[in-house]
């Protein structure tokens, strides 16, 4: 069936008002028409995630039921009877969830669901305290504002790995959306199928968070932003209760907007985010700036330093909290070589010398927390869970403490506060103990640059660039020799086998290319090593990348 065609049926079937008003919109646009239906919605190994509006390649009410009636089935077949719901700051989330909610009680299965959005990681929380058989979580993370996303987690409250995203799919693919029973919420309510979440949990979980630090962080003044997003109760309550007095958040971006009416990428690892957040910190003179992205699994900060905030990046939040974390350990001789740090293999390597130093383990993982939380999964049935001591990938997310299974803002706010609380006692500031780490190791120079690729031609490209990477790999890289080229879909790593490559150069840098599972972008993790590294390299390396991609 061909895009037209697959319009044409919508048009037949569809009896949702708003999905039925965006289809009249689409008539006799062909290139709209196009990217709605040129494809159906994957339901990956992150479930789905796409632009909301009507068409199969979009988030409706209808790909939403498709996607749920697959996992019900999923969850009659091995015996699944429980699961949590929730959502978090996006337009029409908390619509999805109760759709979700709706579709899951129809075929027998109880449903507890949370009252308001609420951060990603409280999901996790909530699978395993409530022993929930799996989790579904309406969010699209960092994305703009167009866009939703729908991620199914398993009993370990861990992001679902390949092999059960896979067999969901096999019946996800089989569902025909306009076709799914529901039971209106209201009655799930009432029989008592669907109930909502206790808010004596929520209070657990922050005292979990807050008891992951060392240190109260008492005398420390902080700028917080929730970028419009579901952190924006708890984590301004457990900053406090670690003993933030001062505490300023911003007041635009205080509150849930679906619409980010300030900020129209909402990713706390991007400068414009922060914008408001830093002007707001000059103003009330705070000492650092914490921000968090809509579902507050993210975090992105900035530091005040000789009268200026610095920004920091997810590699060197990531290397300070390592650092930091192992050496309070360590005072505390609660180290051991058994103990594991986790980190993905696009984050920086510095951290491998840090460990080495500590002499702790360093495990390397695909990008995607849940590959992270999968080691905790099997240090736990090992009964060694207390040997995992932090993880973090490059793009913002860390996790301290194994009382969730994915990486989670609000523990991070709480170390990351805690740390710089500790150290402007000892009269010095986060990036002056960063500058001291560079000084011991050797500068390790970390930068992302992403290439879009929209649409069904985007889609197209995207695929010819990777493929021409694959098949004829350059020999040098802004004038460094490629020395080893690893490619993950075929080389024998010990990681499974995944569309990444990799390019090391005989300084010892990095060139890491691999496609977002979440957006149409391709993402260039470039890795500098040396004593320093000047704008001048990093402006040429970045020619030389918008000259293959862009």
């Amino acid at each position: 069936m061909n895009y037209i065609e697959k319009y044409q049926l919508w048009v037949s079937k569809a009896t949702d008002e708003t999905v039925k008003e965006q289809l009249q919109q689409m008539s006799g646009n062909d290139e709209q028409i196009k990217d709605a239906f040129y494809k159906d919605l994957e339901f990956g190994t992150a479930g789905l995630r796409g632009i909301m509006g009507a068409g199969s390649n979009c988030l409706n009410v209808y790909t939403i039921a498709q996607a749920t009636q697959g996992v019900a089935m999923y969850m009659e077949a091995h015996g699944f009877k429980k699961a949590a719901i929730t959502y978090d700051s996006r337009l029409n989330a908390q619509l999805f969830c109760h759709k979700t909610a709706e579709v899951l009680a129809f075929n027998g299965i109880e449903c507890v669901i949370t009252k308001e959005c609420m951060p990603t990681p409280f999901m996790s929380y909530m699978i395993r305290q409530l022993k929930c058989d799996m989790g579904i979580n309406i969010t699209a993370s960092h994305n703009p504002s167009q866009y939703n996303g729908y991620k199914v987690y398993d009993c370990n409250g861990c992001q679902l790995l390949e092999k059960d995203a896979s067999e969901i799919t096999g019946y996800f693919t089989n569902v025909d959306g306009f076709s799914v029973n529901t039971l209106p919420i209201e009655q799930c309510i009432e029989k008592g199928i669907v109930t909502y979440c206790d808010e004596i949990l929520e209070k657990q979980y922050i005292d979990k968070a807050c008891s992951q630090a060392f240190d109260r962080a008492d005398g420390l003044s902080v700028t917080y932003t929730p970028l419009n997003g579901a952190g924006y109760r708890l984590v301004p309550e457990a900053l406090r209760k670690l003993g933030v007095k001062d505490l300023f958040i911003v007041p635009e971006q205080a509150y849930p907007d679906g619409n980010f009416p300030t900020c129209s990428y909402p990713n706390p690892e991007k400068a414009e985010a922060m914008t408001l957040a830093l002007k707001y910190a000059d103003e009330t003179q705070s000492d650092i700036v914490i921000g968090t992205d809509p579902d507050s699994d993210r975090l992105g900060v900035a530091v005040k330093h000789n009268g200026e905030y610095r920004l920091l990046t997810g590699n060197e939040v990531g290397i300070l909290l390592a650092d930091y974390i192992l050496s309070n350990l360590q005072q505390r001789n609660l180290l051991t070589s058994e103990h594991v740090v986790v980190k993905t293999i696009v984050s920086s390597a510095m951290v491998d010398k840090i460990c080495q130093n500590y002499g702790v383990k360093v495990v390397s993982v695909l990008t995607g927390f849940k590959y992270i939380g999968n080691v905790i999964n099997n240090l736990e049935k090992q009964g060694k869970e207390n040997l995992y001591v932090f993880g973090f990938e490059e793009s913002c997310g860390y996790l301290k403490g194994t009382y969730v299974r994915d990486k989670d803002a609000v523990v991070a706010s709480v170390m990351f506060a805690d740390m710089c609380a500790t150290y402007k006692k000892q009269g010095m500031t986060a990036l002056d103990k960063l500058n001291q780490l560079y000084e011991k190791y050797g500068v390790y120079f970390n930068v992302t640059y992403s290439y879009r690729f929209p649409g069904a031609d985007g889609a197209v490209r995207k695929q010819q660039l990777l493929d021409g990477l694959r098949n004829n790999a350059p020999s040098h890289i802004d004038g460094k020799e490629v020395v080893t080229v690893v490619d993950y879909e075929k080389d024998e790593t010990g990681i499974p086998k995944a569309n990444v490559l990799k390019y090391i150069m005989a300084d010892g840098s990095q060139l890491i290319v691999r496609p977002s599972g979440t957006e149409p972008l391709i993402k260039c993790y470039i890795t500098l090593c040396g004593q320093c590294v000047t704008e001048e390299e990093i402006a040429s390396i970045k020619s030389f990348l918008d000259g293959m991609f862009a």
